[in-house]
């Protein structure tokens, strides 16, 4: 296992019920125009297709499977269960994050996330 790989773990992040496609975007925009290759490696939105009728016509809507979250790849804790603090403050600070899912409540502050 590179090294690479060791500090790649998924997180679920909390964001603003309606706004996950603003927030995802606003993530993977920035996530470049900051630099962020090295910490954030993918930001996933989980949609389905599905097909409805209505009014005796069938049409095919995307629906979210979390509403609410949008579960990220990156590196935010290192070898020594420390938090990376520049992936820390990039995701906490977007507009539309409320915060991680699975913190551990220990008295950390920052409280640390656990990954999936």
């Amino acid at each position: 296992m590179t090294e690479e790989e060791k500090r790649k773990q998924w997180y679920v992040v909390q964001v603003l019920s309606g706004q996950e496609t603003k927030v995802h975007d606003s993530l993977v925009k920035r996530a470049k125009t900051e630099e962020m290759g090295d910490y954030i490696y993918e930001v996933v939105l989980p949609t389905e297709r599905v097909s409805e009728v209505k009014r005796g016509k069938k049409m095919e809507t995307t629906r979210k499977f979390f509403p609410g979250y949008l579960i990220v790849n990156m590196w935010l804790l290192d070898d020594n269960k420390q938090l990376v603090d520049k992936t820390w403050y990039f995701i906490t600070e977007t507009p539309g994050v409320i915060g991680f899912a699975g913190t551990k409540q220990r008295g950390d502050v920052p409280p640390k996330p656990v990954p999936m």
